[in-house]
């Protein structure tokens, strides 16, 4: 934690020699609450700024930012995996997904302070904190919205409060579902914001929904895992709380997840722990039922802005739907109007995947050797196939042994790519930023992420290509041992 702080007082004491600075995210969760702390920091300091949200960091942005004029440029959530085309920015980068190969290859023995580290790939006067530089897996180990935080609250410690928005970054980014609960350089942030007032932190059922939908309309819809018999049938819901006796409406309202007793939920959590289990459906998925839940104090209850899993779904919305300026809004406070405006994208985004599913329930998943893949051509927004792609992974469609690759066009001659596996699958040594970064490039594409997620953009009709180098290069990691 050390070398993070130590990294994050050099960074914030160059943020605040400026006077204007162009913050530049990702449309994602994290990269709005990332933007949202960068921005609240700079208010705090009575500094200037302007807020760019951006799909996708290239090479035709990089010179668009360029043309903008702005004396330092705070790269949040994006930034690192193009260092290479920064050439003349100067940019402070707060970013957890895989660095650029020429940071990466520089030797180890040639980092032995961070003076001579930021010497040698500074060229540019590029500043960066990232988890991967102190060997750290950043699609765990802290999120961007998390490096973010770090370097507000090293500009001015009044900063603190913006750790609750940290916590929804990082659960936006799912860093939670390998161990159902925030763990490495985020338990720091976790802790701090906890000790603050800002979050409780409590053991539950880890459902999304639980402030906001009807205690039916929440397992109806539950995905991670899917319930069988229940998911996607609100008959088979309602039937199976009527089973347990459990009581669906008080006083004329339908009762939530938050509203039920403790022996309530314990009640419904074992029924469905002993049926997923009748079901053949393993011990690691069964146990991701229950974790750690973040709840945000100083929210009003029953809202989407309450719960951590449900207020990063929000944004999710607004930033897959080109509405990330009305998240920013929401994370910095501004909720009225802009808050209607999101609930009605997270309505239009819910639809979105429910149809997108039914089409790969039609199409199916086609599995090969040591891959799975579906093609979603225009049916599927490219904004959302990462994560349809993520619940196809944990349904009853694809294989979890296998790693499952979704595309789908973006509409200007390019095709979105979006990776998912298991922690088991990184564990045994599959690393998905690097197979698909080096099978969009020789392509004609580029991409990068991290070991678990990630994704590329590569040229219309080259899909089959890019799947078949992705196989190869799969055999070729396991014949060799290598991630």
């Amino acid at each position: 934690m050390r070398e993070y702080l130590s990294t994050a007082k050099i960074i914030a004491e160059r943020i605040l020699r400026e006077k204007n600075v162009l913050i530049v995210s990702h449309i994602d969760a994290d990269g709005i609450t990332s933007a949202g702390i960068a921005s609240k920091a700079l208010e705090n300091a009575s500094i200037s700024h302007e807020v760019l949200f951006l799909k996708q960091l290239d090479s035709d942005a990089i010179n668009k930012i360029k043309s903008m004029g702005y004396p330092l440029i705070w790269f949040t959530d994006l930034g690192s995996g193009m260092v290479h085309e920064m050439h003349g920015i100067s940019a402070v980068i707060t970013d957890h997904h895989s660095p650029s190969n020429m940071i990466l290859n520089v030797p180890k023995e040639r980092r032995r302070t961070l003076t001579e580290f930021f010497d040698e790939i500074n060229k540019n006067e590029i500043l960066q904190l990232n988890p991967h530089f102190f060997g750290k897996d950043g699609g765990i180990d802290i999120s961007g919205a998390g490096l973010t935080y770090l370097v507000a609250r090293e500009m001015d410690m009044k900063n603190v409060y913006l750790s609750q928005y940290a916590i929804v970054g990082a659960i936006g980014d799912l860093q939670d579902s390998t161990f159902s609960k925030l763990t490495g350089t985020n338990r720091y942030i976790v802790k701090e914001s906890e000790e603050f007032g800002f979050i409780d932190v409590t053991i539950d059922g880890r459902f999304f929904g639980r402030e906001t939908r009807p205690l039916f309309k929440m397992l109806e819809y539950a995905s991670d895992p899917i319930i069988p018999g229940v998911t996607g049938d609100e008959s088979g819901a309602l039937n199976f709380l009527s089973s347990l006796g459990i009581q669906l409406k008080e006083n004329d309202k339908w009762r939530k997840w938050v509203d039920l007793t403790k022996e309530e939920k314990k009640k419904i959590l074992s029924k469905i722990v002993i049926n997923l289990l009748q079901m053949g459906y393993g011990y690691p998925l069964v146990i991701r039922l229950i974790g750690e839940v973040y709840t945000l104090k100083n929210e009003q209850e029953g809202t989407y802005l309450r719960d951590a899993r449900e207020f990063a779904t929000l944004l999710n919305a607004c930033g897959r739907y080109g509405n990330a300026d009305v998240g920013l809004a929401i994370v910095k406070g501004d909720r009225d109007e802009n808050l209607k405006k999101a609930i009605n994208l997270l309505t239009k985004h819910r639809k979105i995947i429910v149809d997108g599913m039914d089409y790969l329930k039609d199409i199916g998943i086609i599995k090969m050797e040591n891959l799975q893949y579906f093609n979603a051509g225009s049916h599927i927004p490219d904004t959302v196939v990462g994560t349809i792609a993520s619940m196809v992974l944990s349904s009853e469609l694809a294989d979890s042994s296998l790693p499952i690759i979704g595309f789908a066009e973006n509409g200007n001659g390019m095709v979105k790519v979006s990776g998912r596996a298991t922690r088991n699958l990184v564990n045994n040594g599959l690393d998905l930023s690097k197979i698909i970064s080096k099978a969009a490039v020789l392509v004609g594409g580029y991409g990068g992420g991290h070991n678990i997620a990630a994704g590329a953009s590569i040229p219309k009709g080259t899909e089959e290509k890019f799947i078949e180098i992705l196989v190869q290069l799969i055999k070729e990691h396991k014949s060799s041992g290598k991630n």
